[in-house]
């Protein structure tokens, strides 16, 4: 599969089979993802891979702690001005539309975040963390890494889902993991075979115009 394809067809799916890929697999793309650029070789991050047992252990001790009264760190910036806000809400209407979900009805909106904690029935979880001395360069760092596994898992014919939503729950993660006070939950990805029968998974969410985000200068004009 080229590089092209897999970014083509990458989608953040958000209901999984109970299929469990082969351990070697997950092996294999978490081992090949190191690869990702990484400033002064630092490489910030690291990895927890669940599933079995473990998987539904920490699950289960994510549902039973209490609300966490602060996330892990701010996900988004507050009050997002435009373009950013009108992308966000027009997400998440397409999202909950394709679940027949009314804007108006917050419970049923509640219970599909929800389902973030529960990795969306994926029968693998990752965690990705990274010492939280590190700065923006480490960030991106960890990024690059987290992209790498996106995209490896779709030449493997996986299906994954990024989730910076663990940011508000990490506390009982970190203590599943035994992570160090250093160490800050950055995201979680959920991992499996895709339910391609699933309504939300045909969803693709729209992205900016190439001329809205993107400069071209002293390029003969080929289009």
């Amino acid at each position: 599969m080229k590089v092209s394809e897999a970014i083509a067809k990458r989608m953040s799916v958000r209901a999984f089979t109970q299929e469990v890929p082969p351990a070697t697999t997950v092996r294999s793309i978490l081992e090949a993802a190191a690869r990702a650029p990484s400033g002064g070789n630092l490489q910030p991050w690291q990895v927890h891979a669940l599933t079995g047992a473990p998987l539904a252990e920490l699950l289960a001790c994510v549902a039973a702690s209490p609300p966490q009264p602060e996330p892990e760190y701010a996900v988004y910036p507050p009050s997002l001005w435009e373009p950013y806000r009108t992308r966000r809400f027009e997400n998440g209407e397409q999202l909950y539309s394709t679940l027949e979900i009314a804007r108006e009805d917050k419970a049923a909106r509640l219970r599909q975040m929800a389902k973030n904690a529960q990795f969306f029935g994926a029968p693998v979880g990752i965690f990705l963390s990274i010492d939280r001395r590190m700065g923006p360069p480490q960030w991106a760092d960890l990024g690059c890494y987290l992209q790498n596994v996106l995209l490896l898992a779709v030449e493997a014919g996986l299906a994954t889902c990024p989730q910076e939503y663990w940011a508000f729950c990490s506390e009982p993660v970190k203590a599943f993991l035994r992570l160090s006070p250093e160490q800050l939950l950055f995201a979680g990805i959920a991992l499996g075979y895709a339910d391609n029968d699933a309504p939300i998974n045909q969803m693709r969410a729209e992205r900016a115009p190439f001329d809205e985000v993107v400069q071209m200068r002293g390029f003969e004009k080929c289009w």
